[in-house]
């Protein structure tokens, strides 16, 4: 790789050997004399890699190394070839340490060395940073509905504890995405986060991927191997699906929770497992623990706190958010910025979301597709899965074990009709089968906006919210 590299050395013969040396490998070199002369170069440069002597005549490169190596790696050069002299350089934050006089092939090797692992370095950083900032773009934590303020609230709660968390939900209504922020908001977020989809992995296969293994422990197991345990180790790992785990690996699971204890595949000894288990399922696990379907005692070790994620049917007023967000955010073209009509919008929010975040995401990338060089996403650019389940049922905001008036009755119905189908009169007027003056009119009445949420106090309102 090709990079800018300042050579820092008073013997001006040294200097311009390392000058033409490193220029000989393909690198652009600046050569200076002095840490004044430094410091005047990084005023207008950024190095890939400085290599200075140890001793100039206006100080010591030793005493600038933290500042210097906050832009780039530097290797010392000096004739003082001691122990003490490298580790006060390493310890100083250099990447490499060389006597003089230095051989061609030890510089042109430790040079390779340095600016390889800095390449790395910088890759695993940016990786890390596209991570994080994926984590946090694909999050369903955009919108404002109160559903999502409570998942909000609840992660707030529980993340600066080392406490179990279940996390409840339907597929693809983002129990990922809560276990992520979950982690990230915590004292542990530095640390690894291990996804495991307990779906996928073969019932043979599961405990030693979980646990890890010794070496002969069964057939094909050449040698020790670390189980994904140890690698959440100081930091979160996520079990989804966990309704899936087979009955003998959840006895062992239930031991690291209560103990922290486990024990590799063919393995004698007990290892100490420090991390954090967030869990998630679709599964309704209460049910099953009752009909002996999963262990009743790991249930109830998992539900010390539990983590609701909302399908998207039951947080509409967020899906105008998730779109625009998805199309700001897709990955493929954008020579076209897009904007979705109304009509569209009314669509996308009337529809149920069977497969939740993670159909809504494909049905608008899908619209960005189909609608090709136009501007707008129209309603004959949405096209929803065939296998649609059936529509929910109506659900009035009715508290339990009241009888309601009329009014209350009728201030329900028209707020479930507003929110369902984004306050669009016209379709409210039908499904109710009164004019659309009518509904209007009762929209005022119950002092509700036109998407269903309440803009005034009133006794029918109150009995609707």
């Amino acid at each position: 790789m090709k990079a800018r590299i300042l050579a820092v050395e008073d013997d001006k013969l040294l200097n311009r050997m390392l000058v033409h040396q490193l220029e000989g490998m393909g690198h652009s070199v600046t050569g200076v004399d002095s840490l004044h002369e430094v410091q005047k170069y990084l005023g207008k440069y950024e190095p890939d890699l400085i290599i200075s002597d140890m001793r100039l005549p206006d100080g010591e490169c030793i005493s600038d190394l933290p500042k210097l190596c906050d832009s780039c790696p530097v290797i010392v050069l000096t004739a003082y070839g001691t122990v003490k002299s490298a580790v006060e350089a390493i310890q100083a934050g250099a990447a490499d340490y060389l006597t003089k006089p230095v051989s061609p092939e030890e510089l042109t090797l430790t040079v390779q060395r340095v600016l390889e692992t800095a390449a790395l370095k910088a890759d695993h950083q940016f990786c890390k940073a596209r991570l994080q900032a994926q984590s946090g773009s694909l999050s369903f934590m955009i919108g404002q509905s109160p559903a999502l303020e409570r998942v909000k609230e609840h992660i707030d709660a529980v993340a600066s504890s080392d406490m179990t968390v279940l996390v409840l939900g339907e597929s693809g209504s983002g129990k990922e995405l809560v276990a992520r922020a979950i982690h990230e908001q915590s004292d542990r977020s530095k640390r690894n986060f291990v996804a495991v989809d307990c779906c996928t992995l073969q019932e043979s296969l599961f405990e030693s991927e979980l646990f890890g293994h010794e070496k002969g422990a069964f057939t094909g197991a050449h040698q020790k191997k670390k189980g994904l345990i140890e690698g959440a180790s100081g930091g979160t790992l996520f079990l989804d699906e966990i309704g899936e785990i087979p009955p003998a690996i959840q006895a062992k699971l239930l031991r690291v929770l209560e103990t922290g204890i486990f024990r590799r595949v063919g393995g004698t000894r007990d290892l100490t497992s420090d991390v954090r288990i967030v869990a998630a399922t679709n599964r309704n696990l209460k049910k099953m623990s009752e009909s002996g379907g999963f262990r009743a005692d790991l249930f109830y070790r998992l539900e010390a706190f539990t983590i609701y994620a909302p399908p998207l049917r039951e947080r509409r007023e967020d899906i105008p958010y998730l779109v625009e967000h998805f199309i700001r955010n897709h990955n493929f073209s954008r020579r076209v910025q897009k904007t979705v009509t109304k009509e569209a919008m009314r669509k996308l929010i009337a529809y149920d979301w069977p497969g939740n975040v993670r159909e809504l995401k494909n049905v608008v990338e899908r619209a960005i597709i189909l609608s090709r060089s136009k501007k707008t996403i129209r309603g004959q650019h949405l096209t929803f899965s065939s296998c649609e389940k059936q529509k929910t049922g109506f659900m009035l905001d009715i508290p339990p074990g009241t009888v309601p008036t009329m009014e209350e009755l009728e201030a329900s119905y028209l707020k479930m009709l507003l929110t369902r189908h984004a306050g669009h009169r016209a379709t409210v007027a039908q499904v109710m089968g009164i004019s659309e003056r009518h509904v209007y009119r009762l929209i005022s009445k119950y002092h509700f906006a036109e998407n269903g949420t309440t803009v005034a106090n009133g006794r029918a309102a109150a009995g609707a919210s």
